[in-house]
């Protein structure tokens, strides 16, 4: 059995979707969510799945993220998992946390990388004009949303779209596309997957 850990910092709708597909025939089980605030509602609908949860509230850490990390190492080393999926964690990871999971960490961003790295990607997208929008899966590197992309899916935006109007599309296509891309992953696929 492949184990996952899936790290999220609020409600966790993805974080939901991923663990509703590891069952049957998938060839990977959640282990453990974990969080950087001990009041994320992820961990309740977690802990109500019977996935083991817990917990490193970084603001006990000030700006000291070496410490917070570490603190992540331990819960997570404990749980041994083969791979970590970052669902709405919104903490920027250092490089030596990433490079210690190098090649097992998954994230899901809000735009079609390589466009719109970081925050506010829906609004950047309408500023821009752009006809389409989407998100992608992609494996998690020290360059923040920079690592290799395993999987996209596209919206089309329409006249009048808002960045709220935006995002609640994208969000959709978000509970497509990353538990397709985690079961890929899982059977050491590694292809681009294009979701339309």
């Amino acid at each position: 059995m492949i184990k996952v850990a899936i790290l999220v910092s609020g409600g966790g709708s993805n974080m939901l979707t991923l663990c509703d597909s590891m069952v049957g025939d998938h060839p990977a089980r959640p282990v453990l969510v974990l969080s950087n605030d001990p009041k994320a509602k992820g961990l309740v609908r977690a802990a109500e799945r019977g996935i083991a949860t817990a917990a490193v509230d970084h603001r006990q850490f000030g700006k000291d993220r070496a410490a917070f990390e570490a603190e992540l190492v331990k819960l997570l080393d404990a749980a041994q998992p083969d791979i970590i999926c970052l669902a709405g964690f919104m903490r920027v990871l250092t490089a030596g946390f990433v490079e210690r999971y190098a090649s097992r960490m998954l994230n899901i961003h809000p735009s079609l990388l390589p466009k719109y790295k970081g925050l506010h990607t829906h609004a950047r997208a309408l500023e821009a004009g752009d006809a389409e929008a989407g998100c992608s899966v992609h494996i998690v590197t020290p360059e923040l949303d920079d690592g290799p992309i395993l999987g996209q899916a596209k919206v089309t935006v329409e006249a009048g779209e808002t960045a709220e109007t935006l995002a609640a599309k994208v969000l959709v296509q978000e509970h497509r596309l990353y538990p397709a891309v985690l079961r890929r992953f899982a059977g050491g696929e590694m292809g681009l997957l294009e979701l339309a």
